[in-house]
C-alpha cells in the first residue's frame, strides 16, 4: 500500500488524488506550490516507474501545471524532481510571479514558511475544484 512520506505529510495539505498521483499543498502561502506524489511503493527516482506509469506521471503532472497557470494567473511554472531532503519520489509543480518573495531565485529556504489559514485554503480549493472536473477526486474536507 501506498505511503506518504513524514516529512511530505508534515510539511503539506492534502488536496486529493488524480489517477496516479496523490496532489498536495505546500503549507506555504507565498506561492501555489503544489507536490505530486505518484502512489506506488518504495520509489526515489522517476526511472524507477513503469513506462505506462511515467506517462501517466507527465501527463498529470503538465495538466495540473497548465491548470495551476491558468487559475491562479502565475508568470512561470517551476516543476522539480529534487529529493534531496525527501526521497520519495514527488514532483514539485511551483507558480511564480515576478513578484514572489524568492523571485527570481529558487523557492527554497528564502524566505521562512507561513502557513495557509483555513480560509486561504478554502480559496485554493475552491479554484481547483474549479478547475479540475474531470480524472480528479477531492480528498480535502475543505475542498468538498
Amino acid at each position: 500500500m501506498f505511503e506518504l512520506d513524514a516529512r511530505l505529510q508534515a510539511d503539506t495539505l492534502l488536496v486529493g488524488d488524480f489517477k496516479l498521483c496523490r496532489l498536495l499543498l505546500m503549507n506555504d502561502n507565498h506561492y501555489p506550490w503544489f507536490i505530486l506524489v505518484p502512489k506506488r511503493r518504495n520509489l526515489t527516482e522517476v526511472f524507477q516507474l513503469k513506462t505506462e506509469d511515467q506517462e501517466q506521471m507527465w501527463r498529470e503532472v503538465s495538466a495540473f501545471a497548465e491548470t495551476l497557470k491558468d487559475t491562479f494567473n502565475v508568470e512561470k511554472i517551476n516543476i522539480a524532481t529534487l529529493g534531496n531532503v525527501v526521497s520519495q519520489l514527488h514532483i514539485h509543480v511551483i507558480g511564480r510571479k515576478t513578484t514572489d518573495a524568492a523571485w527570481p531565485g529558487p523557492v527554497w529556504g528564502k524566505v521562512e514558511a507561513q502557513a495557509y489559514s483555513a480560509e486561504q485554503m478554502k480559496v485554493v480549493c475552491e479554484k481547483l475544484r474549479m478547475a479540475l472536473t474531470e480524472n480528479f477526486e477531492f480528498l480535502n474536507k475543505v475542498a468538498q
